[in-house]
């Protein structure tokens, strides 16, 4: 394998988690429990979708969790370039993962792609242009 940037490893990937996203069937109920459970500054860019940041990591509610709907769960790692995210993705299908979304532009702007491991749970690989990654993997939106 070869080192695309500090975020890729000559062994294998960054051993983190950027993102766990969890589907939900009411934004608006899912947002207001969490609000007020304390969790706070959500950034909603659209009427699907919003994002708390949490600690080093992002953690999200989505009405259309992978195309799939409520409920369901979708980790991600984010990663430095669009050409990191194809690599990623191309050493998942290489160790037995399934590609289940091939790299591509996204209408949010970025570039990004999907696998599942053998047990079907799915990872976003993504770069997110518009969010900080920081040299110790941490990601802040």
């Amino acid at each position: 394998m070869t080192a695309l940037g500090t975020g890729w490893h000559p062994d294998g990937v960054e051993q983190r988690i950027s993102l766990v996203t969890l589907g939900v069937a009411d934004l608006a109920r899912a947002r207001a429990f969490y609000e007020a459970l304390g969790w706070h500054d959500a950034q909603q860019p659209d009427g699907e979708v919003c994002f708390f940041q949490a600690g080093g990591m992002v953690f999200g509610l989505w009405t259309a969790l992978g195309g799939h709907g409520a409920p369901g769960i979708e980790l991600a790692h984010n990663v430095r370039s669009p050409e990191e995210v194809e690599a990623l993705l191309a050493e998942a299908g290489r160790v037995g993962g399934t590609i289940v979304r091939p790299a591509a532009r996204s209408e949010w702007g970025g570039f990004s792609g999907a696998f599942a491991d053998p047990d079907g749970y799915v990872w976003e690989v993504a770069h997110n242009p518009g969010w900080t990654l920081g040299d110790d993997g941490s990601i802040h939106i």
